[in-house]
Order: structure tokens, then C-alpha cells, then sequence
């Protein structure tokens, strides 16, 4: 086999549409883009959420609250995925993942309070909320922010 053999798999590439290359081809005089108007122009079009000069719908509706676009969003987990773990065992983002319970973790995790735990776990996580912490050491474990 040679360099020059080689070639792409049939049907991963297509022939371009060549533009404004006579009436036989379909595609010719305009192009496709038909008579006149902002966008038979070269260079012609509009921007992403332009409405013709009337309001746009991101302007019209109005803003609520406080948006801070510096947040870091944290992941959660419920209580009763905790449930997974060997009595004893030290849970933390590469446990989680190991586990296969987040698959992964930018900013950290949060673990929530929904469902049951009966082992006995050190859990170590960026946040946690006032009930999964109260059943935490309710089992007798600990919940360590890190």
C-alpha cells in the first residue's frame, strides 16, 4: 500500500455544489439564493437573535433575580447512593466515580439529604445539606467538608 492508494471510505465525503456555474447545474445566475434581498448579498445575513429591528425576545422579557456568572455548580448526590459502599469505607469524587455513580466531578459535589443510610461512612464532600449530614452521623459516620 501506497500514499496515493489511500482514500476516504465510500459515502463519508460528498461532491461540493458548485455555485453559479450555468442553468444545467440547478445552481446557477443566483446561486440558490434567489432575486434580490439581504440575503442574496455578499456578506448579507443577520445576526443570532435578530428579529427585523423589532425587539428582540432576550430584550422583551424581563430579567428576574440575580444571575452570578462566576458560580461553580456542584453536582449532587442523594443519601441512598451512599448506600453502595462497604461499611467503614472513606467516600469521596474518586470513589463516586469508581462506582459509577457521577461519572465526573469539575467543581465538586454535594451530597442531599433524599433516601436512607445504614454504614457507617466518611463522607468527604465539597457541601452538604443540614439533613444528609444529620443522617450521616446518624449512622455513626462522618461528613467532612473538603
Amino acid at each position: 500500500m501506497k500514499l496515493s492508494d489511500l482514500s476516504p471510505a465510500l459515502g463519508s465525503t460528498h461532491v461540493a455544489k458548485r455555485k453559479g456555474r450555468g442553468i444545467g447545474t440547478g445552481n446557477g445566475k443566483t446561486g440558490g439564493r434567489g432575486h434580490k434581498g439581504q440575503k442574496a448579498r455578499s456578506g448579507g445575513g443577520v445576526r443570532v437573535g435578530f428579529e427585523g429591528g423589532q425587539m428582540p425576545l432576550a430584550r422583551r422579557i424581563p430579567k428576574r433575580g440575580f444571575n452570578n456568572i462566576f458560580a461553580k455548580p456542584l453536582d449532587s448526590i442523594n443519601v441512598s447512593m451512599l448506600e453502595r459502599f462497604e461499611d467503614g469505607a472513606v467516600v469521596d469524587v474518586n470513589a463516586l466515580i469508581e462506582k459509577g455513580i457521577i461519572s465526573h466531578c469539575k467543581y465538586g459535589f454535594k451530597v442531599l439529604g433524599g433516601g436512607e443510610l445504614t454504614k457507617k461512612l466518611t463522607v468527604k464532600a465539597s457541601a452538604f445539606s443540614e439533613s444528609a449530614k444529620e443522617k450521616i452521623e446518624k449512622a455513626g459516620g462522618k461528613a467532612e467538608v473538603i
